[in-house]
């Protein structure tokens, strides 16, 4: 039998369907009753957000108003970590509660339903979906809302490719940027003329109606505005802004100063104590080095554009919630807005992502509604792997077919001073792990050279620590995950192996003497 919805995995979804049969029955037995008591969930993604959030302090000029609600109303996590500063590893690791050092999922590629022991793994919202929730989803959730052409199975008729994996019951725009200028806005990168190098005031004539993430936008609400209150639902958002190209129109551009004030603390010298190998994590790579936003007189404009987006995503995050509240459903309904990995905007010589210290690993996370407390600031730290569990936990659903390596925050939802168990553990590409506490933020690379960071008294991460505090190091050393797999079949993009101690960049070795190419 296969799902009317298939297309091309009806044995996948055969063994779902038995899957939620066993689930049904579980449920029955166990008493548990699906109906409107059970709170609804918005899910709110935004890619490439770091914290530069009006409520985290990331950014002294940042204007979020409607993110700084949403926190005020509930709690704000303002040390949660990404488990991998990518958006594939971050975005699946999250949806199916698994570390990318166990799944081995660290590049771009593979999609996780490629992989032969994750094509029937419950991922959260089959989850939801199995225990009478209905899932809808919009924009970017997972690093490819439909997968990779032609490959996976799944269900649902992808727009232009049945094969396309679909993993919601109800499917709306895939967002993205939206229209973009007939020629790019900034000179070629030393990557050359790739298309999401690009940043700037676009469209010219101030009407956000036509970007991806006004759509989504627009979808939510729309959904928000028809929902059945005695049906529960599980609805995902996924925002592209602030990821490159930032177009923003000028009125966004215009609420930060034309000036240098914009630009982040940086130091010259900020990478004279950090390892080689600190490199080869994103040793060549589209986003320029810091030298080229410099010459080419494109710093400040980057990191206005960076902001402009950020605060014309926090706008549509603002529709939602407006949405919402006007529905009736806002008391039953929690809210989840979450980042997927931070970004550089020229700390540590860079831009982008691809990096191990707070400002690569740091990401907003806000949860408000029913059994959250209000108010709160939480600083325990947290991870993104934390919200299936969390989520199951809020939502009274049932034990997971699969374990799940994050753990509750719920006791963080209810009183922001609750003991944590363990640190936040971020890793990139095998061997490569940054371990961050409430004090200390420690990096060990594959070659096993070090980092330590004394984050209370140093939180720009410029002194380097790791010769001073070998104690310190000992007792983060013991966080490091026992599981560390190499790269899943399929693995592409932004892919480092380690062969016989040679390291090796998407293919092409590392030479020992190799110099650091400083102008990519």
């Amino acid at each position: 039998m296969v799902d009317e919805r298939d297309g091309g995995g009806g044995t996948f979804w055969v063994g779902m369907m038995n899957l939620r049969c066993l689930f049904l029955i579980g449920l029955l037995g166990s008493g548990v009753v699906l109906g409107a008591e059970k709170p609804n969930v918005v899910f709110i993604a935004i890619d490439d957000q770091n914290d530069w959030i009006g409520c985290m302090g990331g950014h002294p000029l940042v204007k979020t108003p409607n993110l700084d609600a949403l926190a005020a109303r509930g709690t704000l996590f303002t040390n949660a970590h990404c488990q991998a500063p990518l958006c594939n590893p971050s975005r699946t690791s999250l949806m199916v509660g698994l570390r990318p050092s166990t799944t081995g999922i660290h590049g771009l590629s593979p999609w996780f339903r490629t992989l032969g022991q994750y094509e029937d793994l419950v991922a959260l919202p089959q989850h939801f979906e199995n225990n009478g929730y209905k899932t809808l989803s919009a924009g970017k959730i997972y690093h490819s809302w439909r997968g990779p052409s032609g490959g996976g199975k799944g269900k649902g008729k992808g727009k232009g490719d049945e094969k396309q994996v679909m993993e919601f019951q109800e499917v709306g725009p895939a967002g993205g940027f939206g229209t973009k200028p007939p020629a790019k806005l900034v000179p070629p990168t030393p990557f050359g003329n790739h298309a999401l190098l690009d940043w700037g005031v676009w469209p010219l004539d101030n009407d956000d109606t036509e970007k991806g993430d006004y759509q989504v936008a627009s979808w939510a609400v729309e959904k928000l505005e028809g929902m059945k209150k005695d049906e529960p639902f599980f609805l995902a958002a996924g925002f592209f802004l602030p990821h490159v190209p930032c177009y923003a129109t000028q009125k966004w551009f215009d609420l930060y100063p034309d000036d240098d004030s914009v630009l982040p603390a940086l130091r010259e010298d900020d990478r004279d104590d950090t390892p080689k190998s600190s490199w080869w994590i994103h040793w060549k790579l589209p986003e320029p080095r810091l030298k080229w936003v410099q010459e080419n007189h494109q710093h400040r404009n980057l990191v206005r554009s960076y902001l402009a987006c950020t605060s014309f995503v926090d706008s549509q995050v603002g529709r939602i919630m407006e949405a919402l509240k006007k529905s009736g459903l806002e008391e039953n309904t929690i809210v989840v807005l979450w980042g997927d990995h931070g970004w550089h905007l020229g700390e540590k010589g860079i831009t982008g992502k691809n990096t191990l210290w707070d400002r690569g690993t740091k990401v907003p996370l806000i949860l408000a509604g029913p059994g959250i407390k209000g108010g709160q600031k939480c600083n325990r730290p947290a991870e993104l792997l934390d919200l299936y569990p969390t989520l199951v936990d809020l939502c009274g659903l049932p034990k997971t077919p699969h374990e799940l390596e994050g753990l509750s925050l719920r006791p963080q939802l209810e009183n922001a001073m609750a003991e944590r168990e363990r640190p936040a553990i971020t890793s990139h590409n095998q061997g490569n792990f940054g371990i961050r506490t409430e004090q200390w933020r420690y990096i060990r690379y594959v070659d096993g050279a070090e980092e330590l960071y004394d984050m209370a008294n140093d939180p720009q991460e410029f002194d380097n620590l790791a010769a001073k505090k070998k104690g310190v190091i000992a007792e983060m050393k013991k966080w490091l995950p026992k599981i560390d797999h190499g790269p899943a079949v399929g693995s592409s993009s932004r892919v480092l192996t380690l062969y016989d101690g040679v390291p090796i960049w998407e293919g092409e070795p590392i030479g020992k003497d190799d110099p650091v190419p400083q102008d990519q």
